[in-house]
């Protein structure tokens, strides 16, 4: 199983974005390797931690728990990225 976490807080534009680039790319992906994807969402308005690490940097992509991206999420990468993790 893949763990892809999206890192953001609400009413933030990019976050919105960033969830609807890993939505469409997940559901683009086979559905053998889809369904091995786990998407958790984690805001940085619900810990302190992941806001003092990250609030610069959102939305944070981290696939297995490693940094894959910021900011803006290219869809191209992010499939090449989750393919590879599968």
């Amino acid at each position: 199983m893949t763990q892809l976490t999206l890192i953001g807080k609400p009413d933030c534009h990019l976050c919105d974005v960033a969830r609807e680039v890993v939505d469409q790319v997940v559901a683009d992906l086979p559905d053998e390797t889809a369904d091995s994807i786990e998407i958790v969402e984690r805001s940085i308005a619900d810990d302190e931690a992941l806001a003092a690490q990250w609030w610069e940097k959102i939305p944070v992509v981290l696939i297995d728990g490693q940094l894959h991206g910021h900011w803006r999420v290219s869809p191209d990468r992010l499939r090449a990225a989750l393919a590879a993790a599968s």
